[in-house]
């Protein structure tokens, strides 16, 4: 039994972070910002794209 609890031991194991609400920013809003940078870099890609193919289209 001492030998589990030698393995086991805190500072051999990660401790897990926890979310600390007035700390951290909260996992919703980092959602969110994720969804807005995706989507912009979706936009960004399709404008390229749509100049490349104008530009081939016209030249």
């Amino acid at each position: 039994m001492a030998e589990a609890q030698k393995r086991l031991s805190p500072s051999t194991l990660k401790r897990r972070q926890r979310f600390h609400p007035k700390r951290d920013v909260r996992p919703a809003v980092l959602a969110k910002a994720n969804r807005l940078v995706i989507w912009v870099a979706a936009f960004i890609g399709l404008a390229f794209l749509t100049v490349i193919i104008t530009q081939a289209m016209l030249g």
